[in-house]
C-alpha cells in the first residue's frame, strides 16, 4: 500500500500547496502591518502638529498677561479641587455584626 509515500505525486502537490498557503498568509500579514504602520505615522504626524500649535499658543499666553477674571477662575478651580480631595472617604468598609436568628444559623459565635 502506497499511503503517503515519496513517489506519490499527490504528496508533492499537497506539500507545495501547504507551503504556498503559509507564505501567502505571511505576505498578507506583512501588508496589513505595513498599512497599520503608515496609518500610525500619519496620526503621529498630526499629533505632533497639534502639540506644536498648542505649545505655541501656550507660550503666547502667560500669567502676567492673564486678566483678573482668568486668575480668579483658576484660583477657584484649584480651591474646589483641593477641598474635594479632603472630603473623600477612606473607602474602608466596617461590618458590625447584628445578632439575628438568620445570622445565628450561619455564624454560631454570635
Amino acid at each position: 500500500m502506497y499511503f503517503l509515500s515519496i513517489s506519490d505525486p499527490q504528496i508533492w502537490l499537497l506539500a507545495g500547496i501547504s507551503v504556498l498557503v503559509v507564505f501567502s498568509i505571511l505576505l498578507i500579514l506583512v501588508l496589513i502591518l505595513g498599512i497599520f504602520t503608515a496609518i500610525a505615522k500619519k496620526t503621529t504626524a498630526k499629533v505632533k502638529t497639534v502639540k506644536s500649535s498648542i505649545e505655541t499658543s501656550l507660550e503666547a499666553k502667560s500669567f502676567e498677561k492673564a486678566s483678573e477674571e482668568d486668575k480668579a477662575a483658576v484660583a477657584t478651580a484649584l480651591y474646589l479641587y483641593f477641598e474635594e480631595m479632603d472630603n473623600r472617604e477612606s473607602r474602608v468598609l466596617t461590618i458590625v455584626p447584628y445578632p439575628s436568628a438568620w445570622g445565628a444559623q450561619l455564624n454560631p459565635r454570635l
